[in-house]
């Protein structure tokens, strides 16, 4: 139990400095209305870990503060992604394509507000909600379905038996 525990926290925070990593790496892609946060294709993990629930949401909150990130976006913008790992995970078992659904469709209904409230942009919510979704579908969509792939290839060295 202890080393389940041990190896969920280690999980978790590697998850989590990815996300991080990931963020800066391509930072100029990862906001404004038109953006493809390259992190989110992290989103995918909690497929194989339930660690991967809180790495990517600490990871998401972590590079938001550390990026200069609006006060709203810290809070919904780590919201949104917490929301899409809980769906991600409960519908791991359903299908591949289900499974990135969540990630997709919260940040696609949550951060067009925060783009708004948080940072004032005029774009019209709709056309907002249309950039996030579509940068979203290929992060936390094409380039999670394609990670998915290269990962269950080595899915129990990766995460051993009983952390899925």
């Amino acid at each position: 139990m202890k080393n389940k525990t041990v190896s969920t926290i280690a999980q978790a925070g590697i998850i989590a400095a990815l996300y991080v990593g990931l963020g800066f790496a391509v930072l100029n892609l990862a906001s404004g209305v038109i953006q493809i946060r390259f992190a989110e294709v992290l989103t995918v993990m909690p497929v194989f870990t339930a660690a991967g629930i809180p790495g990517v949401t600490i990871g998401c909150f972590l590079f938001n503060l550390l990026s200069g990130a609006a006060v709203g976006d810290v809070i919904f913008g780590t919201l949104a992604t917490l929301i899409g790992a809980v769906g991600t995970r409960l519908l791991r078992k359903k299908s591949p394509f289900l499974a990135v659904l969540p990630p997709i469709l919260a940040n696609t209904l949550i951060v067009p507000f925060v783009l708004r409230y948080a940072y004032g942009m005029e774009d019209a919510i709709w056309f907002m909600m249309l950039t996030v979704c579509a940068g979203e579908i290929i992060a936390a969509g094409i380039l999670a379905l394609l990670l998915r792939r290269l990962l269950e290839q080595n899915k129990r060295q990766l995460f051993p038996e009983g952390t899925n």
